[in-house]
């Protein structure tokens, strides 16, 4: 009954503090099926699981005989708790919006299937694992990918996952459902588009009809979680190792949430994200440059057939938010330095075959990467990091039924950003019943294969070249919203209601100050493009040997790409420089915001509408 958990003890005792304790506690119970017996051998796994994690994330750990020891706990701990029956912990419904992404679809849902096998929550009834069920909320134009979706709903749930496709057709009737006038000024929280165009209605209107599929499956609502989730992101972290990157099943992610919800009055929780960035190339040009410009400038004092000086694991660990260029705007320091490059070719390659892998990756951040800024997961205990918070990533968040009533706002704008302006929202009413805990996940915005994203809204890409104009629009508005927002939020809102000229003050105010930002930004940018141009085409250096013709035009593409994007005469600040388009945005943020508290109110109606008896 207790295998596992007695080997544990006996293999790690002598290294693991706390660990003997435990053996002796383990040994004075009486090994029984009485609910008494139960409850005190349950909670000796909980004392066992902060013991192994802190030896499994400490410096030269045996990580991977710890994590399949850890992992086998949890399964064991699972049969005692199905043992003892009555288990009240947390139904997880699960969303996962996705646009035109099978491939991203696919690791999605096998990584729930691994975190469902390896932790075992909840346990299995009648061959599925009966706490966790999935919304695949369908949001893609091409009608081959919906069948690709389709058939991975049908694979996962051959698998045991209890899987479900909320298709367009369903999401059109299901707001058919609703009063002719609630649909109406619903349009300004989902979508007023047709029945035959009801696909890539954005982010923040998918996420918001899956709002109304949960209340729809909701049996139980003191003991359901409703869980968001991007498709391209994965339940896991990642590590440093001897060969590289490695991502592991290493937190289980439904028990501790589970845990936090049952012992706090907390309505939503938010983790954050590691691997890529979850921001736009649009705020992380003139970083990276910094980084491809001192990658250059220590590549020029190698011999190319030197054995690579950029490999192993060593280099700067990406501080809070280091990947965006203005990181003050949100509270943190931008770093002093440029980061190094880290060489992820296996085995032992020269600096020249560094130089032409780096050079492949490049196009990879113009899809959302960004190669020198990696995010690592660092270990901190869930329950010990849960804190107040302000933000809400999008793709990884928690609430309660109660927590219902916050929806995306402004969603027809499709807006970046709308994670953080819903946060500040939140922040302002909810106080430190909104909170953050260490509880990330890993986010992949590129395939492999090709190191290219799959659908990307607003970014356009034609042969070589890649236009992020629609993106970075999208990015600076977005911008001026969530900081508008903050600053509205300083002043009451939404609890009070301001007038329309706050409003517009503020909206212009923000605006101002973030066009002074972007354009001095820009300048430095453009600087920046010229000193590494300058440096690419210096004549001596070993990057102009014949041999590297094919990583140069690499990195030419990648500075033309930078120009179109960035430069002086990139499209993206063109638009937002237009005083003809800041007015039409101007007039339509300021609806928005102005239609705030009637947004609620005919979304609270909405939800009553839907409502079913047992919720």
């Amino acid at each position: 009954m207790t295998t596992h958990l007695a080997d544990c003890i006996s293999r790690y005792q002598s290294v693991i503090p706390g660990l003997a304790g435990l053996g002796k506690q383990l040994q004075s119970l009486p090994l029984s099926s009485v609910p008494d017996s139960l409850d005190a051998l349950i909670g000796l796994y909980e004392q066992c699981y902060p013991l192994l994690e802190k030896a499994m994330w400490s410096a030269g750990a045996d990580f991977h005989p710890l994590l399949d020891c850890y992992q086998s706990l949890f399964r064991e701990q699972e049969v005692l708790i199905q043992q003892k029956g009555n288990d009240d912990r947390h139904h997880f419904i699960l969303s996962i919006p996705v646009a035109d992404r099978p491939p991203h679809l696919r690791a999605c849902l096998e990584s729930i299937y691994q975190l469902c096998t390896l932790f075992n929550y909840g346990g299995k009834a009648s061959g599925v694992w009966d706490k966790i069920r999935i919304i695949v909320a369908e949001d893609s134009r091409d009608e081959n990918n919906i069948r690709r979706h389709l058939e991975l709903v049908q694979e996962y749930r051959q698998k045991g996952l209890q899987v479900f496709h909320f298709g367009l057709a369903e999401q059109y009737e299901l707001l058919q459902a609703l009063p002719r006038h609630q649909r109406g000024q619903l349009g300004h929280l989902l979508t007023t588009q047709s029945r035959e165009r009801f696909y890539r209605k954005g982010q923040a209107a998918n996420r918001n009809l899956s709002y109304l599929k949960f209340l729809q499956l909701t049996e139980d609502k003191d003991r359901t979680l409703y869980y968001l989730v991007d498709s391209d992101q994965h339940f896991c972290v990642n590590r440093q190792s001897e060969s590289g990157e490695e991502a592991v099943t290493a937190l289980n992610y439904f028990h501790v949430i589970d845990k936090i919800f049952r012992i706090s009055d907390a309505l939503m929780l938010t983790g954050k994200m590691v691997g890529d960035p979850p921001v736009s190339p649009s705020v992380m040009a003139g970083n990276f440059l910094d980084d491809v410009t001192a990658f250059f400038a220590s590549l020029a004092s190698l011999s190319g057939d030197q054995a690579c000086q950029f490999h192993g694991s060593h280099g700067a660990v990406a501080g809070e938010a280091a990947y965006h260029d203005m990181a003050g705007l949100f509270g943190f320091e931008n770093p002093a330095a440029a980061y190094r490059y880290r060489c992820s070719l296996p085995g032992a390659p020269s600096n020249a075959d560094c130089f032409g892998d780096f050079a492949r990756r490049l196009k990879s951040f113009f899809h959302g990467e960004h190669p020198t800024r990696i995010t690592w997961y660092r270990h901190q205990p869930a329950l010990d990091s849960v804190h107040p918070a302000r933000t809400v990533y999008t793709g990884n968040y928690v609430f309660r039924p109660r927590a219902l009533q916050w929806f995306i706002p402004f969603a027809p704008l499709r807006l970046r950003m709308s994670g953080p302006t819903l946060g500040r929202l939140m922040k302002a009413e909810l106080g430190a019943r909104f909170i953050s805990a260490n509880l990330p996940m890993l986010h992949t915005r590129t395939l492999g294969a090709t190191g290219a994203a799959e659908f990307r809204p607003g970014v356009v890409t034609e042969a070589e070249h890649i236009d992020l104009t629609d993106e970075f629009e999208r990015q600076f508005f977005g911008d001026v919203m969530l900081f508008a927002v903050e600053r509205l939020a300083a002043l009451g809102f939404p609890q009070r209601t301001l007038s329309n000229e706050i409003l517009a003050a503020t909206l212009d105010a923000v605006h101002a100050d973030m066009a002074q930002k972007y354009c001095a930004r820009q300048v430095e940018i453009v600087a920046k493009l010229a000193a590494l141009t300058a440096l690419l085409n210096e004549p001596a250096q070993g990057w102009q040997q014949p041999e590297q013709a094919g990583a140069l035009t690499h990195f030419r593409l990648f500075l033309d790409n930078m120009q179109r994007n960035f430069g002086v005469d990139a499209p993206g600040h063109a638009r937002i420089a237009s005083n003809a388009n800041w007015q039409s945005w101007r007039q339509r943020q300021l609806a928005a915001l102005t239609r705030f508290h009637a947004d609620r109110r005919v979304w609270s109606q909405a939800l009553a509408t839907l409502k079913p008896p047992s919720a």
